[in-house]
């Protein structure tokens, strides 16, 4: 019955999502080559909040729990589980203070209004996963952006999403990177709950009704910690979080 009723719904919802960014897209322009950066950033939070009050009209609520947590002033490695596309709009807005940037697969970077654009301009970074070694060097060029601006960088380290909630072993390589390169940085671990459900019937029609959170767990720096001290502390974290 819910997918019955979704296929009227998610027409509504998919037309006015192309509609946000087609018209964010000469936004975005303008902001960032006529004002700069921090014009640039406030037009893609702005992007990001309507993305997010557009998933209501599906019925989506959202619970983005323990912000006030999370320290200022350094850089951040937030890391979090993978369970759909919808993770990230609600990631750059409600963590909007803290400039989340990401580490993307260069598929990314063209051909889609807005999302590319900031893609490439906007202070992420692309990675082809055929070739190791420029996916390595663009994460270096990100983890040193973070170290140097005190900003944030996201990472998904399942690597693709999980399409059923239940989350995927965590590799290591890209948070390894970050680690080195970024030495002052705080691991901001977060668990991701109820998104994969909105792509419960594919990516038509949407799921309905769903509340996702985001639950902040405990931050912590990683200065003069072992990697694989890290690592496992990272994993655990987001994990003990998830609800499957």
């Amino acid at each position: 019955m819910q997918k019955l009723i979704s296929y009227p719904i998610s027409i509504l919802y998919y037309l006015l999502f192309g509609t946000l960014l087609c018209i964010f897209h000469p936004i975005q322009w303008i902001c960032l080559n006529v004002f700069g950066y921090e014009a640039h950033k406030k037009s893609v939070g702005l992007l990001n909040f309507f993305l997010v009050r557009n998933t209501h009209i599906l019925g989506t609520t959202y619970d983005f729990q323990n912000r006030e947590i999370v320290p200022k002033g350094v850089p951040l490695i937030i890391v979090a589980n993978h369970q759909s596309l919808y993770d990230i709009p609600a990631i750059i807005w409600f963590m909007r203070k803290w400039h989340p940037k990401f580490i993307s697969k260069k598929e990314l970077g063209k051909g889609i209004p807005s999302v590319s654009y900031n893609l490439r301009h906007g202070g992420s970074v692309l990675i082809d996963r055929k070739d190791p070694k420029q996916a390595l060097a663009a994460i270096k060029v990100m983890a040193e952006y973070i170290e140097e601006h005190k900003r944030a960088t996201v990472i998904f380290p399942e690597g693709t999403r999980s399409k059923t909630g239940v989350p995927k072993k965590f590799s290591e390589n890209g948070l390894k990177i970050l680690h080195k390169y970024a030495p002052s940085a705080y691991i901001v671990p977060i668990s991701i709950n109820n998104s994969w459900k909105m792509s419960r019937f594919g990516q038509f029609p949407m799921g309905l009704g769903n509340r996702i959170t985001f639950t902040i767990q405990e931050p912590f720096p990683i200065k003069g910690v072992p990697f694989e001290e890290v690592m496992k502390r990272t994993e655990n974290a987001v994990v003990s979080g998830i609800k499957n």
